[in-house]
């Protein structure tokens, strides 16, 4: 099937990653559950952050940010799995595909980019707490978290148009979970290579330069550390970034590994792995990173939960 002259009118088949026997079946069952448990832990953040004054800090108004990026990517993608595996049906239209796209191009994007604000957070906050209030202003912060969301659709627009300006024919059978372009390519009827040469220098945009800001940064708060005094200060801020270092290491490993690699070198199976660890268990470990090392987000989920009672 071809569609560009044709017609629009057509639907993909999503592969998914379950079959319907006992082993897969029980595994569908475990993601949906972890599924649920990242809605509630999200979803949890973002109210603990907003209601709990004593958090209305840049730090953690970012970690709400990133929150929230996380409970809409795993909505991306987990939800029209699950119908598909529970109803049988496998399509997904174009018009669902490019849906699809749009979100979770444009969170990973996004979340790529917040990654690096929290880290200056960080690096302003340890090596200059007493004008951290200048440098990290509210009005700053909330800059620099609409450039992350601007960014990261920007990056988004480039992608989802070159995909959509394809033709695809053949079985139009994509071998993942969603609609992701590395899955989407090799069904192309048209070369892609200039495209695949585009999305490599988006990808490198998109990772390489927050990554350069966050090791820049983190360079300066280790430094600082180095030459702090006392053994509690050091604690404290090794503390704090060792969680932002955890996300960054599990979100920014999985991420580089998934699109800064040659299209050749792409399997369906290991794109299917990799892509499920970072939409779906990275949402439901980075609160538990943040929560369980934060004593100020802790007490508030607390407070929350005495309230719910």
């Amino acid at each position: 099937m071809r569609w560009g002259n044709e017609t629009f009118h057509f639907e993909f088949i999503l592969l998914g990653i379950f079959d319907h026997n006992p082993i897969h079946a029980f595994l569908f069952s475990l993601v949906l559950g972890i599924f649920t448990v990242a809605l509630m832990e999200n979803t949890a953040m973002v109210l603990v952050i907003y209601l709990d004054t004593q958090l209305h800090t840049s730090m953690y108004f970012l970690l709400s940010q990133l929150s929230l990026m996380d409970l809409m990517l795993i909505c991306t993608t987990v939800p029209k799995m699950a119908f598909n595996y529970l109803s049988g049906r496998k399509s997904i239209s174009l018009e669902g595909c490019g849906t699809q796209i749009f979100f979770y191009v444009s969170l990973l994007g996004a979340e790529c980019f917040l990654l690096a604000v929290m880290a200056y957070d960080r690096y302003v906050a340890i090596c200059h707490p007493l004008r951290y209030t200048i440098l990290m202003s509210q009005k700053l912060c909330m800059l620099l978290t609409v450039a992350s969301w601007i960014l990261g659709s920007l990056d988004e627009i480039i992608v989802l148009a070159g995909v959509l300006s394809f033709s695809y024919c053949g079985s139009l059978e994509i071998h993942h979970f969603f609609c992701d372009v590395a899955a989407l390519l090799p069904l192309s009827c048209t070369d892609t290579s200039a495209f695949e040469q585009l999305l490599f220098i988006c990808c490198v945009v998109m990772l390489i330069l927050p990554v350069s800001i966050i090791i820049i940064s983190y360079s300066y708060v280790l430094q600082a550390v180095i030459h702090m005094g006392s053994g509690e200060s050091r604690h404290k801020a090794f503390t704090t970034c060792s969680s932002h270092l955890a996300v960054v290491g599990l979100y920014y490993g999985a991420v580089m590994f998934m699109y800064m690699r040659p299209a050749s070198n792409h399997t369906p199976n290991q794109d299917k792995m990799v892509s499920a660890f970072y939409t779906i268990l990275t949402p439901v470990l980075n609160p538990l990173i943040y929560s369980l090392r934060n004593k100020d987000v802790s007490r508030g989920l607390k407070k929350l939960l005495r309230k719910g009672k």
